[in-house]
């Protein structure tokens, strides 16, 4: 029994002598806790919506009130043209559009009965389908209030059309996420292991003293996962459009020009990994559990960015992952062009030079 104790002593000697392992035992639980806490949450506040009031009455006033004061709704601005619609759901920031009709506040006193159109951004069909029924909640709400003001009493009914998507179909959510997913986590871990692979069988070392310059051993190390990340994209899109009846609706060449993007962002961030880690498991472990989670949480496909808080909003702006699945989506679902999504490929540029720079230096900083 003393001996069975003391080795039981002797590995939590081992385990609490780990800084590694007890992050892994014990910061990963927390983290991952507090992280899908806040995130695993069907319910979207202070969504922006815009609205487009053509009767200016006491009637339309009041419901706009309403809305506005809901946790669901923040009104990005009030608008007067159905032009002006589509210019919102371009910009990408506003996901639903309520329109009163001219007379709202007649009809419904001299009939009882009247119009109101919701307009919303079915890219994201989950996201549309619970905005509207936020949407719905709130006017049958300000109709039961008027029933029991008004004999004979009231009906407002909602007409809702949905943009982009109007079947309601899922693929046109998942497929962005996956191929933003697929790309970066696949691009990652290839390049981090195969570099540390080199190093563990000490070829490395051997490429290193070579006449050959160590930035075109890189380069030869990234370029066969660069075409074979964009031989995988062109399956999910050749998959996605006759298996999944989703049509490309913009630009195939500028949808392969921002993949590259993200691919060499991608690469250059397996390689920054791979200059930390002396082991494929090690590099293994990093990319996949270190990657995983923020390309699944932060990229905006499987969970609404909207209803996470400030601090996790502002976090997801440093996951490459979301700047790409907002240009895929605007690209490959709306058709929108390069002058819709200069921006966020801006910023996703930016990211890949910033990785790319810090990467090869890193690198040279080691054959010293």
């Amino acid at each position: 029994m003393k001996q069975f104790l003391s080795f039981v002593r002797k590995e939590f000697h081992h385990v609490f002598r780990d800084r590694k392992t007890l992050l892994l035992l014990f910061g990963m639980p927390i983290v991952q806790i507090i992280l899908f806490g806040f995130a695993l949450t069907n319910e979207i506040e202070n969504s922006h919506i815009v609205v487009c009031d053509y009767a200016k009455d006491n009637a339309s006033a009041q419901l706009i009130n309403k809305l506005e004061a809901s946790k669901y709704f923040d009104i990005h601005q009030n608008i007067m043209s159905y032009q002006q619609i589509n210019e919102a759901f371009k910009s990408g920031k506003v996901k639903l559009a309520i329109v009163f009709p001219a007379n709202f506040g007649t009809e419904l006193q001299h009939t009882g009965k009247a119009p109101v159109q919701i307009i919303a951004d079915a890219s994201d069909p989950n996201t549309a389908g619970t905005l509207t029924g936020y949407a719905t909640s709130i006017i049958k709400d300000y109709e039961m209030e008027r029933k029991a003001e008004t004999l004979p009493p009231l009906q407002i009914n909602t007409i809702v059309r949905m943009v982009y998507n109007p079947e309601l179909k899922g693929a046109t959510s998942f497929v962005p996420g996956v191929m933003a997913l697929v790309l970066m986590l696949i691009c990652v871990l290839m390049t981090s292991s195969s570099i540390v692979r080199e190093k563990e069988s000490g070829t490395m070392e051997i490429l290193l003293v070579s006449p050959f310059n160590p930035l075109l051993v890189i380069v030869s190390k990234a370029v066969p996962y660069f075409l074979l990340s964009l031989i995988n994209l062109s399956v999910i899109l050749l998959l996605s459009v006759f298996l999944l009846d989703l049509p490309i609706k913009g630009s195939v060449a500028l949808l392969f020009v921002e993949s590259s993007i993200l691919v060499i962002t991608a690469l250059a961030l397996g390689l920054l990994i791979s200059n930390s880690t002396n082991s494929q498991q090690a590099a293994m472990l990093i990319s996949l559990m270190g990657l995983l989670l923020p390309v699944m949480m932060f990229t905006g496909f499987m969970f609404p960015l909207e209803s996470m808080p400030k601090i996790l909003q502002y976090l997801s702006n440093i996951v490459p992952s979301k700047w790409y699945y907002i240009i895929v989506k605007n690209v490959m679902i709306k058709g929108l062009g390069f002058r819709e999504v200069w921006k966020e490929t801006l910023i996703l540029i930016g990211m890949a030079l910033f990785l790319l720079i810090l990467s090869i230096r890193n690198f040279k900083n080691r054959l010293a």
